[in-house]
């Protein structure tokens, strides 16, 4: 379990395909501080560390993972939001985030409004959103702060902080980003299915 709060970027030094799926060496700030079999959030998405060196820790991503997320467009050289899974002592900044990823969107635009910096993501479906609720881009809490269901598009306002702390600063329009639905809207959706 994660909070959506990142705590540094990493970048993808390696990445090789494997039977099934990939393998990937990414720089890791902190990785002195892993074990093996640890969960690490990569842009949203968890994944196991299972080789850790000086500097760096090392991940096995099946084919499902691929093809679910938006690891698979990520090349050599890319960076990558970073988190280490929550401890029970932790303080809950973002929001309840499991690291499995439900889909991917595609940013439509990025604007600039004084200091802040304006996102929009286009997702296949809104059932799981409602204005000013919670939802991870590549593994960062954000706030939803407009929703244009025509478009199936949502508008996120970007701190500076979150901007330069963040991979959000690398955003290109047209890119693919990870999405993950607030877990306790999926819930909700669960309990009120007739079946239940």
């Amino acid at each position: 379990m994660f909070t959506g709060i990142v705590e540094c970027t990493g970048k993808l030094s390696e990445s090789c395909a494997v039977e099934g799926g990939a393998r990937y060496r990414i720089a890791v700030p902190f990785a002195e501080e892993l074990h093996l079999g640890d969960s690490l959030a990569v842009n949203g998405c968890c994944l196991t560390v299972d080789e850790i060196g000086e500097g760096y820790a090392c991940f096995d991503l099946l084919h499902q993972t691929l093809h679910v997320t938006a690891l698979g467009s990520l090349s050599p050289g890319n960076l990558c939001n970073l988190e280490r899974a929550m401890l029970p002592t932790t303080r809950l900044g973002g929001h309840f985030v499991s690291g499995h990823i439900d889909t991917t969107g595609t940013l439509r635009s990025i604007s600039s409004v004084g200091q802040d910096h304006v996102l929009r993501v286009r997702v296949p479906d809104l059932r799981y959103v409602i204005d000013k609720g919670s939802i991870t881009i590549d593994g960062v809490s954000l706030t939803i702060a407009s929703i244009y269901r025509e478009k199936k598009e949502l508008e996120f306002w970007i701190t500076p902080h979150t901007w330069q702390t963040t991979i959000m600063s690398q955003y290109a329009e047209g890119d693919r980003v990870n999405v993950e639905w607030d877990v306790l809207a999926k819930y909700a959706e669960s309990f009120l299915r007739p079946e239940n």
